[in-house]
């Protein structure tokens, strides 16, 4: 499993709410056009699958950031909404 934020900026409105609807299915939004999404390979690959479909790549971004346990021990939140996916746990059974 691996920690992603992914981040887009949808010129239309009925497609911009498309790719919120898909991105709720697979995270948390942590900003209006921000979600922190913990995915499996498989996961990550239907996810970029189903946003391939309605992004249109001249009107539209669309960024992927892919981050590190090294990384994720480094990043900040302030303000409203600072809870964080926690996308490195441990699962004791």
């Amino acid at each position: 499993m691996l920690f992603y934020l992914v981040c887009y900026d949808i010129t239309d409105n009925k497609r911009r709410t498309k790719v919120a609807n898909i991105l709720e299915g697979y995270g948390s939004r942590v900003q209006y056009s921000v979600f922190e999404c913990v995915l499996n390979s498989h996961q990550y690959k239907e996810l970029r699958q189903k946003l391939r479909k309605i992004f249109r790549e001249k009107e539209d971004s669309l960024r992927f950031y892919c981050i590190s346990r090294h990384t994720f021990k480094h990043i900040e939140v302030w303000g409203v909404n600072s809870d964080i996916t926690k996308p490195f746990s441990s699962l004791i059974i």
